[in-house]
């Protein structure tokens, strides 16, 4: 019996996380309203709160959702690409498409905010992870020399200069890339980046 009920349960998560990504992808996450998201899932208003403890909650989950899509993106990218400095580029450029077509739940990885004094579980916080290994192992090939907590900082730096050209791009700014220069302004950035990597080792 208990089995049962945790079926229906599961099966109930896994309606609300769908009805709550196809809203936030649909419309942004700033319109997400709770009863929109069960009227959608096709179940009470408290049938939220049954299966997760608020709409914060709920969140993290659809966002969680999304990390794991764009992990998937980066790794089917990076298949087979031996040369670290490309790894890089790929990387970014992986990043700036998945960006570009998921727009609303990109955002959502950034825009969403818990209460204040609430923080984000372990879990969550450790599915943002991958992205800073991702870049740290081509860093390492070109950092050999490199310490291990140099060279996270130095992930997290570069992860946060794509990140930005990206999002103030994307958002229009007046200082803000052209989309026609994107690409290949990013492009040019890591190449920069890996090619004084490269330099520093000679």
């Amino acid at each position: 019996m208990a089995g049962k009920r945790e079926m229906k349960r599961e099966d109930l998560k896994a309606r609300l996380i769908e009805a709550a990504r196809n809203r936030i992808a649909e419309n942004g996450l700033a319109s997400l309203r709770a009863r929109d998201v069960t009227q959608d899932a096709g179940c009470a208003l408290g049938g939220l709160y049954t299966a997760f403890s608020d709409l914060d909650d709920l969140v993290l989950h659809v966002n969680s959702e999304t990390l794991g899509l764009l992990e998937h993106d980066l790794v089917t990218a990076l298949a087979g690409e031996p040369d670290p400095g490309r790894q890089l580029r790929i990387l970014a450029h992986g990043y700036m498409n998945f960006a570009l077509g998921n727009r609303n739940l990109w955002a959502s990885l950034f825009d969403h905010k818990l209460p204040e004094g609430v923080e984000a579980p372990k879990w969550h916080l450790d599915k943002h992870m991958f992205l800073i290994q991702f870049i740290a192992r081509p860093l390492a090939v070109l950092n050999p020399d490199m310490a291990q907590e140099d060279l996270h900082i130095r992930a997290l730096t570069l992860f946060s200069a794509v990140h930005g050209i990206i999002s103030i791009s994307l958002e229009a700014r007046f200082v803000g890339l052209p989309r026609g220069r994107l690409e290949s302004e990013l492009d040019d950035f890591v190449g920069l980046l890996a090619a004084g990597a490269t330099a520093a080792r000679q």
